[in-house]
């Protein structure tokens, strides 16, 4: 349940950005800070499970990839998109 959470919040996360880099005309920009901002954001979350959850790198690193991908690749959708 926690994936699915934490992969909805990076899409809202993108949403977002989105609107906020076409209202100031730089949404290239803003798709590129997403990505820098939700590959924090992933390692951040891989560190706590880690950590706080007792679970291993190994353990994580899978859900961790997946977390991040599913945002990043819509994101880099989007990216190609705007160059089209």
């Amino acid at each position: 349940m926690h994936t699915i959470l934490m992969i909805g919040g990076g899409l809202v996360l993108l949403a977002g950005l989105h609107v906020a880099g076409r209202a100031v005309d730089a949404p290239a920009t803003t798709l590129k800070l997403f990505l820098l901002i939700w590959l924090v954001v992933t390692g951040v979350n891989m560190w706590i499970g880690v950590s706080r959850a007792g679970y291993s790198v190994m353990q994580e690193l899978p859900i961790a990839l997946v977390v991040f991908a599913v945002p990043a690749l819509v994101a880099l959708a989007l990216l190609w998109r705007l160059r089209s």
